[in-house]
């Protein structure tokens, strides 16, 4: 998959270390789940995880962005389970150095497209903690509407959903 400016693919071995970084950084860490960084070996445990979800969920996961231009790593975007619920979510996580440059919409709004258009999912939400106001707009800016809280990974989170007859 492909926008104006990322690139997107399946994740493979060899990009842990992108998101051993990624997730070492506080910045970016500091609004998922209890705010911490993971350590090296907390990513390198988790890691199988995102390779094994589109052969156990075809067509959903998590994608390697890069940037069309340079190849650089940018972070990634998935659509996946929200937990232990039956909601489709929409997620993202960017390297700070490619915060506000437009990428987190560009690419959720690109995997609203592909949810509704290749998926033909009926509902797309996407969940952040109470004070992320920056992922709250990137959401909104792909489409999808305040919904209020929702209870997810054992959180009472704020709520963006977007139905594809809305669309």
């Amino acid at each position: 998959m492909q926008t104006l400016r990322l690139d997107f693919r399946e994740f493979v071995p060899e990009d842990v270390e992108d998101i051993v970084r990624l997730d070492a950084d506080p910045r970016v860490m500091k609004y998922i789940a209890d705010g911490r960084v993971h350590t090296r070996e907390e990513t390198l445990a988790h890691f199988p995880r995102i390779l094994r979800y589109p052969r156990i969920y075809a067509n959903l996961g998590a994608w390697r962005a890069s940037r069309r231009d340079t190849g650089a790593f940018v972070g990634w975007f998935s659509l996946k389970y929200a937990g232990k619920s039956p909601d489709i979510e929409i997620g993202y996580r960017l390297r700070s150095q490619a915060w506000g440059q437009g990428f987190a919409t560009e690419g959720a709004t690109a995997l609203v497209g592909y949810g509704f258009d290749t998926l033909e999912l009926d509902r797309i939400v996407g969940v952040t903690h109470p004070d992320n106001i920056a992922s709250q707009r990137v959401l909104m800016k792909a489409g999808l509407a305040d919904a209020g809280w929702g209870r997810y990974y054992d959180r009472r989170l704020r709520l963006f959903a977007i139905l594809g007859s809305e669309l």
